[in-house]
């Protein structure tokens, strides 16, 4: 099951760039459940999750508008949970940040 997602930050706003740094944050003080893995590029990025097996990529796009992928690797009851994680982290930490969020299901 993928997952698509637009989150739309607010004014002003430059989420991608927030994003990747409040990871690098919380690996640094070893806390988080998302680590960055792949390549490092400035207009994507992937992460994983320590726990729901899958992966998260993200890129910026115009309008500093974040697109985001989320596909899990378990069977296809599981991609929920990696979702809600991913949800939960953007709501804990920039939820005073985001404008919006729009998701849509995908097999």
């Amino acid at each position: 099951m993928r997952h698509l997602i637009q989150i739309v930050p607010g004014r002003g706003v430059r989420l991608f760039e927030r994003m990747v740094r409040k990871e690098a944050e919380l690996a640094r003080l070893k806390r988080g459940t998302f680590f960055r893995c792949g390549s490092r590029d400035a207009t994507c990025a992937t992460w994983s999750h320590v726990v729901y097996r899958g992966r998260v990529r993200f890129q910026r796009s115009a309008g500093d508008v974040v697109t985001v992928e989320v596909k899990a690797r378990r069977k296809a009851g599981d991609g929920w949970q990696l979702l809600q994680a991913f949800v939960g982290f953007m709501d804990r930490h920039f939820g005073e940040s985001i404008r919006d969020i729009n998701i849509q299901f995908r097999e």
